[in-house]
């Protein structure tokens, strides 16, 4: 296929190249050309260290390189007066951009010429409007890096005529990537579902419950994500994250579970991106951590200390009847807090604290501290929780404590993604996956906790905090009160 890249930008040259190595001619063009000269250079060194590492041969290299065609505009037809099949625009995310480029482009090239937009947030529709044929023009979500990052979102606008959304799919699985369509909707699927981690971790930093850093371990330890919340923020750019969450929010409407924190805009205002600007959560360059900081130490407790626990959960650390006197109280907290507990079972305040069940079988520990902990009962809960090598996290009490308030936010804004339609349950799991690398698919993270204890758990949150963020979807409460899979599709209604 001859396919016309315009924007060669980061976006733009990852898609060429993506393109040329697949056996696709490529016409690069962008409204600067000494641009377009930097990208070709650029997609020809890295086809070059893809032979260097044996990842490429010589003769398929030198191929995609010559079917890399540089524009001296992207409105010129080239080689020979031969029309691309297919555009695909990566240029400023700016509506009015875009749909000038594409205005432009209808006026020259011919009907059957296919058009996609890159965008990642706009909406297809809203730019279709303004060409005379919007019925030619799909989304084609590619993710950053291109070439290594395998899911593209395959987004028809309410006025895509038939065929184009099937001829882009099968375009995008034939060239070693990973289709998934989705609706035209705000953020459509990856960028939407990343908003369950992303608001959430912005909450619990809102409201010291613990800092950035222990967020970040926690994420990472217990719940098993490659990078935590803010320092994937970090690495992202925290203008583009804060873009998307408000883009997002007012898209639908200020949904309570997509409430972003008022915290971004500040740290966006004073510049602090993350890594490209080389100060964000964590500093960065010479000479700095980043997200390695030594992780806080906590000594000179007694792990002999008497435990005695208030569930099941906790048993294997229990070392003291319930009449022992002093003795360190433990209890599981599923949605709900320490405090709680104190005030319903008459719980010595001072010497009783939480554990998040859903650590209990990972690297960490958490343990929540309520305003009443005497700190020699902190010292010697960390000492007692630590004893077989488990590292500790210590975290201020709140209902659920860190990671059951992240997963049951990623997991409740999935199945909202699932009840409006905005794409198949298990394709839902696949772009998360694929696009945002959670160990898991949403729904299927949240069918292995189970969908009823789920259910419980965003039941918790919301009762004890009041907060209709935590509302439960529709499509999570009937599975969890059915005790179905959250992967179950809709029921089929007759036609």
């Amino acid at each position: 296929m001859r396919i016309r890249v315009v924007g060669a930008g980061t976006m733009g040259r990852g898609i060429a190249q993506w393109a040329v190595m697949a056996g696709h001619t490529v016409e690069l063009a962008d409204a600067r050309p000494e641009a377009v000269a930097d990208a070709v250079a650029f997609v020809r060194g890295m086809l070059e260290r893809a032979v260097e590492k044996g990842r490429m041969s010589r003769a398929a290299a030198d191929r995609a390189i010559g079917a890399l065609l540089a524009l001296d505009s992207p409105y010129d037809l080239a080689g020979g007066g031969a029309a691309p099949e297919l555009v695909i625009e990566a240029v400023l995310e700016d509506l009015e951009v875009k749909a000038e480029l594409f205005i432009g482009l209808e006026r020259v090239l011919p009907d059957s010429t296919v058009f996609a937009t890159n965008t990642s947030s706009l909406s297809v529709t809203r730019i279709g409007a303004r060409l005379a044929d919007p019925g030619r023009l799909a989304g084609l979500h590619f993710f950053n890096p291109v070439p290594l990052m395998k899911l593209v979102e395959v987004v028809p606008g309410a006025a895509t005529r038939e065929g184009v959304p099937e001829l882009l799919t099968a375009l995008v699985a034939e060239s070693g990537h990973r289709p998934v369509t989705v609706a035209d909707t705000p953020g459509f699927l990856v960028n939407h579902a990343g908003r369950g981690l992303v608001t959430e971790a912005f909450a619990l930093l809102e409201e010291s419950v613990a800092g950035h850093a222990a967020i970040d371990r926690i994420a990472r330890d217990v719940l098993g994500l490659r990078m935590g919340p803010f320092e994937l923020m970090d690495l992202t750019g925290l203008d583009v994250t804060a873009s998307v969450m408000d883009t997002v929010w007012d898209g639908f409407r200020h949904a309570d579970r997509l409430r972003p924190s008022y915290l971004p805009a500040n740290r966006v205002a004073a510049g602090l991106y993350g890594r490209k600007s080389l100060r964000g959560f964590y500093a960065y360059g010479e000479g700095e951590a980043g997200p390695s900081l030594p992780e806080p130490r906590i000594e000179g407790g007694d792990p002999a200390r008497a435990v005695r626990t208030t569930g099941d959960e906790l048993a294997a650390v229990a070392t003291a009847s319930a009449a022992a006197e002093d003795a360190l109280v433990l209890v599981p907290t599923w949605g709900t807090s320490v405090a709680a507990a104190v005030a319903a079972d008459g719980l010595p305040a001072e010497r009783t604290l939480g554990v998040d069940p859903l650590s209990l079988g990972t690297p960490r520990r958490v343990l929540a501290v309520t305003p009443a902990t005497r700190d020699d009962a902190v010292r010697d809960a960390v000492a007692v929780l630590a004893r077989d090598g488990h590292a500790v996290s210590v975290v201020r009490d709140t209902a659920g404590s860190v990671a059951q308030r992240l997963l049951a936010s990623i997991v409740n804004v999935a199945t909202g993604i699932a009840e409006r339609g905005v794409a198949e349950p298990a394709e839902i799991d696949v772009a998360v996956t694929l696009g945002l690398g959670y160990p898991q698919g949403p729904l299927a993270w949240g069918d292995s906790v189970g969908s009823a204890r789920m259910l419980a758990l965003l039941r918790a949150l919301a009762h004890e905090t009041g907060d209709p963020r935590y509302r439960p979807t529709p499509w999570l409460t009937q599975r969890g009160s059915l005790r179905l899979p959250l992967s179950t599709p809709m029921a089929r209604l007759p036609e």
